[in-house]
């Protein structure tokens, strides 16, 4: 499952810095997958969607800080657990129960990412 933050956060950005894929951004802050990512141009996610790695995307939230889960690997390859929810002093860097993806998908999420 990818990492959420709820709305229990108090943007205190502890857990910006700690994500290995620049998933995490502020509220209302847009993104890219480019960020703190190899991806260049046009790619393919692994749910067949397409982007254009470098095209500023909406921001998911406008009041708390907000993971992009398409870049989301509970830090697998890089932790033995989740920097956000290890560093979060509320605890609301939890599991999303609606994104559910295994270990394996996780890997090979970071490889695309990071082009390993």
């Amino acid at each position: 499952m990818a990492i959420k933050i709820t709305d229990e956060c108090i943007n205190c950005g502890a857990c910006e810095p700690e994500c290995p894929n620049n998933a995490i951004y502020e509220a209302a802050e847009n993104w890219k997958f480019s960020d703190g990512t190899a991806l260049l141009g046009k790619i393919i996610l692994q749910n067949g969607l397409k982007f254009n790695a470098e095209e500023s995307q909406e921001p998911l939230d406008d009041e708390v800080y907000f993971i992009v889960a398409d870049k989301c690997t509970e830090c697998k390859g890089f932790h033995e657990e989740p920097q956000c929810a290890a560093v979060c002093p509320v605890d609301c860097c939890v599991p999303d129960d609606e994104i559910e993806e295994t270990e394996e998908q996780l890997i090979i999420k970071k490889g695309f990412l990071h082009r390993d």
